[in-house]
């Protein structure tokens, strides 16, 4: 795959906007040819989480090891004490088994990407219907206290604030038709269409 040719799909949105969902739709695509990049996360696994699978999950010394090494193209302390980031050895990964690589990432990470790629990423954002709904599938998901969902709620607000920032906003407010909404953009963008 030419250089030129290696392309980036970035997926932000606040947390239960359903970004996951859609990656995930997208991933089932193989024409598209995209894989998942992994990020690395210095929190523990919630729920089923796999390491390797969901996220490289490092222990917080670990983490700030491979950041002084310049292991990361990105990351950042999102909430206190919790850091993610995006491994240079994951794309690179991706790229070298012939394929896009698609990124489920939080929104300052989705606009670092974009500005380091630029017109090789696709930078989405998902819209949630509104606050209501974003705090109902939040509590739905049974994995945050609620001091955690209201913290969640408070960063959603300051990440809508920065939607326009991304080259395209996808409204999540029904399921079925931001999938074909997302298929279709990321078809269009890597040239399948």
């Amino acid at each position: 795959m030419a250089d030129r040719n290696k392309k980036l799909i970035i997926f932000s949105a606040p947390s239960g906007a359903g970004k996951t969902t859609l990656v995930r739709h997208l991933l089932s695509q193989e024409e598209l040819s995209l894989a998942f990049s992994i990020s690395a996360t210095s929190r523990a696994p919630r729920g089923e989480e796999k390491d390797g699978k969901d996220y490289y999950f490092l222990s917080n010394e670990d983490f700030n090891k491979k950041v002084e090494e310049g292991a990361f193209l990105e990351w950042e302390e999102v909430y206190s004490g919790t850091k993610y980031g995006t491994l240079i050895s994951e794309v690179d990964r991706i790229w070298n088994e012939g394929k896009s690589v698609i990124f489920d990432i939080d929104v300052v990470g989705g606009l670092n990407l974009k500005s380091l790629y630029g017109d090789r990423a696709l930078a989405v954002f998902v819209m949630p219907p509104d606050e209501e709904e974003l705090e109902r599938r939040l509590r739905g998901r049974q994995t945050d206290s609620d001091d955690k969902i209201r913290q969640r709620l408070a960063k959603a607000r300051k990440e809508i604030g920065r939607s326009d920032r991304f080259d395209y906003v996808l409204w999540n407010r029904d399921l079925e038709t931001a999938k074909k909404e997302a298929y279709n953009l990321v078809k269009v963008f890597l040239g399948n269409d």
